[in-house]
């Protein structure tokens, strides 16, 4: 198959476009090489395998429209360049919205008005569904033994949160990629492309640059392994369902698969009820495994944080067959030796944040 990665030099895209690659698909990455991390993802991508690189940034439609005039033929277009973290959209919300709304349109505009009709999969996020004020929190024991001072839980959603939860867009972040979730989705509506919007959960692995603001499993990971302070907003307490990449790989994989059903499609993406950590849990995973002491401070709540997110990931399950298969015990373990064996490029990319 001919598959293009837009953005595919970050950490999402690499592990995408080295699982393309390693099926012998014929690949183009796009990417502006605008992110921490990137250059040095695209360099190890080269020694993977052969492709087609195009420095590219969605925000021009001309660069777009001029990858699709000469790469003709695309079967799938994987769609994960993106500003990602809630705390910059704040800082910048104009580059947030010209990046994640207006570069999303950009690309489908690019793929109507081109040649092919490839499937388009959109990395959207669980932020789409904003705080959920409305649904009843509680506090309880933790349910791994690393979960010492105990966790938030749904009080009455045990799967986890469904695809007909309603939207409700918050912080500018939120509602760029909102906004980008349902142009996706629109298309395969208005104008009949293969569309399929993920929305993700917090997703962690290897050549993972994680910094405060995003990326917090693998920013605690690459903290702990260089002995540095870990700073947790809230109490500590906050859960998430985590999916390591491979798993999120593979399930866009089966979309590419079968690129035939995906018209307007959304699915849950996370690691849903059976792979969830506490924030403070997840620091005591590490020093179990490290056999290290971790310096923790906490801080005031950042804003819009939900205190639980847990995805149900029962309509990918019935409909796709897919369902994670690397818990947090085993994926954790994974990327702290990959960051140990790593650290003299985790530093090149992230020197000034480290000290």
């Amino acid at each position: 198959m001919r598959v293009m990665v837009v953005g595919g030099a970050g950490f999402i895209g690499c592990n995408t476009a080295k699982r393309f690659l390693d099926r012998g698909d014929n690949l183009l990455i796009l990417d502006n090489l605008s992110r921490r991390g990137a250059k040095a993802n695209l360099e190890w991508l080269r020694s993977q395998g052969e492709f087609d690189f195009v420095k590219a940034d969605v925000r021009d439609y001309g660069q777009l429209q001029k990858a699709f005039e000469q790469y003709r033929g695309v079967d799938a277009v994987i769609h994960l360049a993106a500003q990602v973290a809630v705390t910059t959209s704040v800082t910048d919300p104009r580059e947030d919205f010209e990046i994640n709304a207006l570069g999303t349109f950009n690309l489908l505009e690019a793929i109507r008005n081109g040649s092919s009709d490839p499937l388009v999969v959109f990395a959207s996020t669980n932020k789409v569904y904003g705080g959920m004020e409305d649904v009843e929190v509680v506090s309880g024991p933790g349910i791994v033994p690393d979960e010492k001072e105990g966790r938030y839980t749904y009080k009455d959603l045990p799967e986890g949160i469904a695809e007909s939860r309603l939207l409700d867009f918050h912080s500018p972040y939120g509602c760029s990629k909102g906004s980008a979730d349902q142009y996706v989705r629109d298309y395969a509506r208005i104008y009949g492309l293969k569309t399929v919007v993920f929305r993700q959960s917090c997703i962690y692995g290897p050549r993972q640059f994680g910094i405060e603001d995003q990326g917090w499993v693998a920013w605690f990971t690459i903290s702990a392994v260089v002995g540095r302070k870990i700073n947790i907003f809230g109490d500590g307490k906050q859960v998430r369902d985590m999916l390591h990449i491979h798993d999120l790989v593979h399930a866009y994989e089966l979309a590419v698969e079968n690129s035939d059903l995906m018209e307007g499609r959304v699915y849950n993406v996370g690691g849903g009820p059976a792979n969830t950590r506490s924030i403070l849990g997840l620091v005591h995973q590490l020093e179990r495994q490290l056999g290290i002491e971790i310096s923790v401070e906490l801080f005031d709540w950042r804003p819009g944080d939900q205190p639980v997110y847990i995805s149900s990931v029962a309509k990918i399950e019935e409909e796709l067959g897919w369902k994670p298969t690397i818990d947090p015990e085993t994926g954790v373990g994974q990327l702290a030796q990959w960051v140990g064996e790593n650290r003299d490029l985790i530093q090149s990319q992230l020197g000034d944040l480290l000290k």
